[in-house]
């Protein structure tokens, strides 16, 4: 863990003295642009049996959760993958934000210096090899796009189980193809659009590392599935949009996309 904070640290200090012929005041502009902008974790559980389930809520609820907050790392969601009958293996999945790269490096060690949060969390923390609490975990870590540079826990009206959290994942055939649907987002007033229509978006984010690469995330916010629906027909028939698919420089930039239905858990923060 040191050694990678001191590869991205030589990293940024090599990146800020190449930079040393650009005007000054243009320098300071992008730097504090980037210094908005969050990183997010998206860790994905995969359960094989109820029990497992169990013991990872109550870690999360009463451990993981807690401490995070201690180190002012708010709000955190954790939710829950609607079944389907094409997919119906149990998974949990926790959003949390960070104000740097070096919080989430530093945050593992700070777990395991917690005495508190050891023992809220130990039959989790201490399971045996031959009864583990989950099948495995994926881990992508993102960065916030820059016209939405902070995650928003949206508020909604209703019950939690019916409330529709809809997380989308964009893979394009090559970097160049992500890059220009990143500025499709950005430039092109994808994000604006959404806004307008209030589809409540949580984030939207450039993956950094994961699975599929290269792909952006967001997520999106509606009370329940009837909700979801309209507002996904109105966005389809808006103006913008139709101009924006038109475009010949937008074109072809997703090759494979990726829609999970979630639910928020009782604890979640949103």
């Amino acid at each position: 863990m040191k050694a990678l904070k001191i590869f991205l640290l030589i990293t940024i200090t090599f990146g800020m003295f190449s930079c040393n012929n650009m005007d000054s005041n243009t320098v300071v502009e992008e730097k504090s642009i980037e210094d908005g902008r969050e990183y997010y974790q998206l860790k994905v559980y995969t359960f094989d049996t109820e029990d497992q389930v169990s013991t990872t809520d109550t870690y999360l609820k009463e451990a993981y959760m807690p401490k995070l907050k201690d180190l002012g790392i708010s709000p955190v969601g954790v939710f829950k993958q609607r079944p389907s009958e094409e997919d119906s293996v149990l998974r949990t999945y926790v959003l949390v934000p960070f104000n740097s790269i070096d919080q989430f490096l530093s945050l593992e060690e700070e777990l395991a210096k917690d005495e508190e949060y050891q023992t809220a969390g130990s039959d989790y923390i201490n399971a045996p090899y031959d009864q583990p609490p989950y099948q495995r975990i994926e881990s992508i870590l993102m960065k916030a796009f820059i016209d939405m540079p902070k995650m928003i826990a949206t508020t909604m009206e209703g019950s939690r189980s019916e409330r529709i959290y809809e997380l989308r994942s964009y893979e394009s055939p090559t970097e160049q193809y992500y890059i220009n649907k990143v500025d499709m987002f950005n430039a092109g007033g994808e994000v604006k659009l959404f806004d307008r229509l209030e589809f409540n978006a949580v984030f939207y984010a450039e993956v950094i590392s994961g699975a599929k690469m290269p792909n952006l995330m967001y997520m999106t916010t509606f009370t329940n599935q009837a909700s979801r629906d309209e507002h996904w027909k109105a966005f389809g028939d808006a103006p913008e949009w139709k101009e924006l698919i038109a475009m010949e420089k937008y074109k072809n930039n997703v090759s494979h996309a990726d829609i999970i239905f979630l639910y928020p858990t009782e604890y979640s923060d949103y």
